[in-house]
């Protein structure tokens, strides 16, 4: 007969996946393009993980574009914000959130194959150490104001 605690324990392993990937959930996605014929966009959201441990979003993509990044802002010596890959990815904490928001954390759209019209959307997949890959339909809005919390009030520059 079997313990019940390996009982227990087998049940757990095979039901880890499940859970794990049921823990990360996007809340408010929405895309940004400057111009109709923009070469690059980006995409904010705010990924919530619900489980006992850490996650880290590690990678995007998207047929939209020739490449997806996840890129973050920082200030140089001058205190000008300069936009740069984030290859290690973004830790979403056990019980918390991490917002990508225009000035902030976000995902980079580089080489848009077409136009992000507003009211449009389009297919992320975006993929998590843990919780593995989650498909996101993003919608396009072009006239949403940006959250100046996370712009902060320094100058920007790519």
């Amino acid at each position: 007969m079997f313990p019940k605690f390996l009982l227990t324990a087998a049940v757990l392993a095979f039901a880890a996946p499940a859970i794990a990937h049921d823990a990360v959930h996007v809340v408010d996605p929405y895309a940004r393009a400057m111009g109709a014929n923009a070469r690059t966009g980006a995409a904010f959201m705010v990924i919530e993980n619900h489980a006992a441990t850490d996650d880290r979003l590690i990678a995007a993509v998207s047929d939209v574009a020739e490449r997806v990044e996840l890129h973050t802002h920082k200030a140089d010596a001058n205190g000008t914000m300069k936009m740069m890959e984030v290859p290690e990815g973004f830790v979403v904490p056990a019980h918390g959130n991490h917002a990508l928001a225009r000035g902030g954390d976000h995902v980079m759209l580089l080489g848009l194959k077409r136009s992000l019209a507003h009211g449009d959307t389009f297919s992320l997949t975006l993929t998590f150490e843990k919780a593995g890959e989650m498909t996101v339909e993003i919608p396009v809005d072009l006239e949403r104001k940006p959250d100046h919390a996370a712009m902060g009030a320094q100058k920007h520059s790519h």
